[in-house]
């Protein structure tokens, strides 16, 4: 491989994610949450938030399709994927979890609403500023995976641990 390819492939220094970037590889397009990543300001929020409003007009819309059950595959399967897109768009882009790539928060908070669900949408609102919360401040042991684990696999691992803490917090809110 020359070292031009090497460049085109894998930048020495990360790229600005763009929307000619995004829809220059069907990766980058699910890496980038279909646009919601490339927010100049908290993408990562724009990405929960496309989340929670892809869930919520799925499930309004057809809701003998996105069952809990399917939601629980199309997670799963979103995951592996996300491990593959997540990859290739941070390494395409020079960084390995590059901030416009917000997928790993869309599939995380896809969890958080199916084991929630049904929730009204005020319940709906404190999962989203929960989630955020861990997200972003990244407890222990959050913080430890986003350090550790990298590639696809840590990019997407972070935050089904921060979903899993968004859960234990609501689980233990209703307990009290």
């Amino acid at each position: 491989m020359t070292q031009a390819t090497t460049q085109a492939t894998a930048p020495s220094q990360p790229i600005k994610a763009s929307a000619r970037f995004m829809l220059s590889h069907p990766a980058h397009l699910i890496a980038q949450g279909f646009g919601s990543g490339l927010s100049p300001i908290m993408p990562g929020t724009f990405g929960t938030l496309f989340g929670w409003l892809s869930y919520v007009v799925l499930t309004t819309r057809w809701p003998e399709i996105f069952t809990p059950l399917n939601w629980l595959v199309i997670i799963a399967a979103g995951f592996i994927v996300g491990i593959w897109t997540c990859q290739s768009t941070g390494r395409h882009l020079g960084a390995p979890d590059h901030g416009s790539m917000v997928w790993d928060e869309i599939i995380a908070f896809w969890l958080v609403l199916v084991l929630v669900t049904p929730a009204n949408l005020s319940a709906q609102f404190g999962a989203f500023i929960v989630f955020r919360f861990f997200d972003m401040v990244k407890p222990p042991p959050i913080a430890y995976f986003d350090r550790h684990f990298k590639g696809g696999f840590g990019v997407m691992w972070d935050d089904i641990v921060a979903a899993f803490y968004t859960l234990l917090a609501l689980a233990l809110w209703r307990v009290i």
